[in-house]
C-alpha cells in the first residue's frame, strides 16, 4: 500500500519546520525509512502501481508463428517478433505450450554418453 502525497507532503513539512524524522515517524505512524526516504526525493508523488499496459505480445500472433515454425527455438521467435526470449517463454506458458521432446534425439544422446 502506498502513502498519499497529502500524508507525504505532511511529515516532510513537519521536519522542515524543526521536527526531527524518528518524532515525525512516531507522530504519523509510519517508518523512518520513509521519512528519510520522502525526504531524499525531489518530487513526492506514489509511484505507479498495477498493469504497466497491454501485452507486448499477442497470444494469437505468438499462436501462429508457433503454428507456422514448430520447431524454433525462443530465440529464433524472439528476434522475429522483435521481442526478448522472455516475452516468448512467458507467452508461450500462457499457452499452455510446453517443449516438445524428441524420443530419438533422446535415445541418441543417451548412447553417445
Amino acid at each position: 500500500m502506498t502513502y498519499s502525497v497529502d500524508l507525504r507532503e505532511r511529515v516532510v513539512a513537519f521536519v522542515k519546520n524543526g521536527g526531527s524524522k524518528s518524532e515525525a515517524a512516531r507522530h504519523f505512524k509510519i517508518s523512518r525509512w520513509c521519512v528519510y526516504e520522502w525526504l531524499s526525493r525531489e518530487k513526492l508523488e506514489a509511484f505507479k502501481q498495477g498493469c504497466p499496459g497491454p501485452w507486448k505480445l499477442s497470444p494469437e500472433v505468438l499462436m501462429a508463428h508457433v503454428k507456422a515454425f514448430p520447431d524454433a527455438y525462443q530465440k529464433e521467435r524472439a528476434a522475429a517478433l522483435g521481442v526478448s526470449e522472455y516475452v516468448i517463454w512467458y507467452g508461450l506458458r500462457r499457452l499452455k505450450i510446453s517443449r516438445k521432446k524428441n524420443a530419438a534425439v533422446q535415445r541418441a544422446k543417451r548412447q553417445l554418453s
